[in-house]
């Protein structure tokens, strides 16, 4: 991993109570490139070094910790979250509004996580490697979040680096989609790539 998270890098509970609405606001503007939808109900959600760090000081926050053993805990959860500088890290999420087509559809998307993939232009597709801390499916249905991995190869990286595109899709059978990264987006993400 190339930069965990430290205790040394959270505030308390009570700095983070004072300074919870300026961090809010900067990580929201922060994730914006880093959402990419796939098709209209699966969206990638890019993680980094902030977005897990918001992440865990909401957390305990929510869960009210602060002795050094549960602060430890929600790092050695979140921090493998963290790009490590070869690959790209998400969260996947399905959405959709209505529970009923929600069930419908996590049921026809059995096995969606494997056939996530992102392509560097002239590169082969990089598949996901998906939830490698649980298992999040079962044999009736798929979940709604994921957590995946992509490995690059270097020069998968360079020719990013150098401009090339970089496209984002699923080929399930019942969800065949692609879409191409903004620039926007593939900035945000080439700084996972350092």
């Amino acid at each position: 991993m190339a930069n965990p998270l430290n205790r040394s890098d959270l505030l308390s509970l009570e700095q983070y109570a004072e300074q919870r609405d300026d961090l809010r606001r900067k990580v929201i503007a922060h994730k914006k490139p880093r959402r990419v939808g796939i098709g209209p109900s699966l969206f990638l959600y890019f993680e980094d070094r902030l977005t897990i760090q918001y992440q865990v000081q909401e957390m305990l926050r929510i869960e009210k910790i602060f002795e050094a053993d549960g602060i430890q805990e929600e790092l050695d959860t979140y921090n493998p979250l963290i790009p490590d500088g070869a690959n790209l890290k998400a969260t996947a999420m399905l959405e959709y509004q209505d529970v009923n087509e929600r069930k419908r559809q996590l049921a026809l998307l059995k096995g969606i996580e494997d056939l996530v993939w992102l392509q560097v232009d002239g590169f082969d597709r990089v598949y996901a490697i998906s939830n490698e801390d649980l298992e999040r499916s079962n044999e009736e249905k798929t979940s709604a979040v994921h957590f995946m991995r992509f490995e690059l190869e270097p020069g998968m990286i360079s020719a990013l680096k150098e401009g090339a595109a970089l496209s984002l899709g699923s080929s399930h059978e019942y969800y065949q989609h692609t879409t191409e990264a903004s620039v926007e987006s593939r900035n945000a993400l080439l700084a996972d790539l350092d």
